[in-house]
């Protein structure tokens, strides 16, 4: 009888997270984030710190856009607990005059012990976002 795999496939992890966020599914997306992770939003200069503070941007930025959309363009397993995942993003802005349509590309880099997600960093930067990834699976290494 073969063995079930003990460890978590992580892309297939990060994979579900962007998954659960295009369906607006705030549970599903924010399941995976240990109790005491960490969101850093480099483009804001701002950590959300802690599962209630994570959940609390999350709710706040899918409240944001009356239309929501993310897809993962691309999710690799760097190795060493880390993945990196680029993402487009499309919503339309609530308020605004026209439903003004704003579509981004981030990036985005994981840290995963033990199957949760312990950190999590965003970037615009794709290249910078790839060269952390890298650099931290080789520390970590």
């Amino acid at each position: 009888m073969p063995k079930e795999p003990t460890t978590p496939d992580l892309v297939e992890l990060t994979r579900n997270m962007i998954a659960s966020a295009n369906q607006g599914n705030i549970d599903a997306m924010v399941s995976p984030f240990a109790p005491d992770a960490i969101w850093r939003m480099t483009p804001l200069s701002t950590d959300f710190e802690g599962l209630a503070r994570i959940r609390g941007f999350v709710e706040d930025w899918f409240g944001s856009y009356g239309d929501y959309a993310v897809e993962a363009e691309e999710v690799l397993n760097c190795g060493s607990g880390v993945t990196f995942a680029v993402t487009h993003q499309e919503g339309r802005l609530l308020g605004s005059p026209d439903g003004e349509l704003v579509a981004e590309t981030w990036a985005y880099v994981f840290v995963w012990v033990d199957g949760k997600l312990v950190r999590l960093t965003s970037y615009n930067e794709i290249h910078e976002a790839r060269a952390a990834a890298e650099r931290l699976a080789k520390e970590r290494g």
